[in-house]
């Protein structure tokens, strides 16, 4: 495939770098997922606007940034999330010219402190893009320019400081896990337009819904993310499946129970609100003898203390503080809507069922893991109750198999070894 060119103009370039944004499916988000990310309110949008400037833009002029580690000619392992740390970490035990990097502010979970940090403190100086950008998008975008305003006004600036810092260090390569944040966006065409070597090490699940694969090496976990890339646009440079990395500690830790009796229920802030609480009761109603645990995603802001309230025997899991495998392997069974939480639960051989906990949006099986097999579907209550009881009983010790779609590595010699083969291609990848 021939190189990706970087967008000519500011404004081609947002648009790149906010290419999920644009997209049908973040528009049609329910109001609940959305607001946090974008007030649907002119106002409010203006409001978070003032206050990240305010608050990111004059606060990093006078943050000073010291890194602990050098940074100059090493291998940069870019995080934008606590599971993107996560997922990159071993190549930083891996490989001793490796450090791990997020932008100034960029909140990483529990792992704030321990990344390095590219400044930002000149992104002001690129505000004066804005009224030509926008004038850009909205000939291009429409009415979705103004709509999601604000994440065009967060988004200035980064590709410029990403250059700047890409001159200074000359890394020998960038290793990313995240293909379409807004930042990590930038940055990937920051190293395409200095010439620094880019990969790709897949975090999580994908969809079709994702930017084109723009990397020189992608390690992606199975033949699906590979297929649905496809989907997506051109895939650039070179593509190696390699299974997951983050799940390899845990393979030997497969669930052997031979019935459930121990359920998880993992949200995301895409699910509503009421239809889980209604769920929940129905549960906890129907299966008094069994044990259930509740576990939002790490970036849901909502208060879920009135289920387990009114639930006392409702048990809680904290998505910031508690691996998402080592939560798993304390359950037999995972109940959850559009999260890969399936594939990760899947792997570990519980009973996994999808269940859509409201019907906004358009995310029906977004990962299509019920299209391919993966897992099993429950449109209603009643049918979830039967999938629940029939698992009481027996619940396989081969489900994990179901999986092998999805992870390259499963029944292979390398199963278990990801993190291994991963590294070793890298390696190669950077000495040629």
């Amino acid at each position: 495939m021939p190189d990706t060119v970087v967008p000519p103009t500011p404004a081609a370039r947002l648009r790149d770098i906010l290419q999920l944004r644009f997209t049908d499916l973040f528009a049609s988000l329910p109001a609940h997922t959305l607001g946090p990310i974008s007030p649907r309110s002119a106002w409010k949008r203006l409001l978070k606007v003032g206050g990240y400037a305010v608050v990111r833009l004059v606060g990093n002029v006078f943050r000073p940034v010291r890194n602990p580690e050098e940074l100059r000619g090493k291998v940069w392992l870019y995080v934008v999330s606590q599971n993107n740390y996560e997922s990159l970490h071993f190549l930083r035990e891996a490989r001793p010219d490796a450090v791990l990097v997020a932008g100034q502010s960029k909140q990483i979970g529990r792992y704030n402190r321990q990344v390095n940090r590219l400044s930002l403190r000149r992104k002001l100086l690129y505000y004066v893009q804005l009224p030509g950008v926008y004038r850009a998008l909205r000939r291009t975008e429409g009415e979705r320019a103004w709509r999601f305003f604000d994440l065009l006004f967060n988004a200035i600036g980064y590709y410029e400081e990403y250059r700047r810092a890409l001159r200074h260090y000359r890394p020998r390569a960038v290793v990313f896990a995240n293909d379409h944040n807004d930042d990590a966006r930038a940055l990937l065409l920051a190293c395409q337009a200095e010439g620094v070597p880019t990969a790709y090490v897949q975090h999580a699940s994908v969809s079709i819904n994702f930017p084109p694969l723009g990397f020189d090496l992608s390690l992606l976990e199975g033949q699906d993310a590979l297929d649905k890339y496809r989907q997506c646009g051109p895939v650039r440079g070179r593509t190696e499946l390699v299974g997951m990395p983050k799940a390899d500690a845990f393979l030997a830790r497969r669930n052997t129970a031979p019935a459930v009796q121990r359920v998880a229920l993992a949200c995301n802030a895409l699910d509503d609100l009421p239809a889980l609480a209604a769920t929940v009761n129905f549960l906890l109603t129907e299966f008094p003898e069994l044990q259930f645990t509740l576990r939002p995603h790490p970036g849901d802001p909502r208060d879920f203390t009135f289920l387990t309230q009114r639930h006392p025997q409702l048990q809680f899991s904290d998505a910031r503080q508690q691996n998402v495998f080592n939560f798993l392997a304390e359950h037999d069974a995972l109940i959850a809507a559009d999260t890969s939480t399936h594939l990760e639960a899947t792997l570990l051989n519980l009973a996994s069922v999808y269940v859509r906990f409201g019907k906004q949006g358009i995310t029906d099986d977004y990962y299509g893991y019920v299209a391919h097999g993966l897992v099993e579907r429950a449109d209603s209550l009643p049918v979830l109750g039967a999938w629940l009881r029939r698992y009481q009983q027996h619940k396989p010790l081969t489900l994990y198999q179901r999986a092998s779609y999805y992870n390259a590595t499963l029944g292979t010699p390398d199963e278990g070894r990801s993190q291994q083969r991963a590294a070793r291609l890298l390696a190669e990848w950077l000495d040629l």
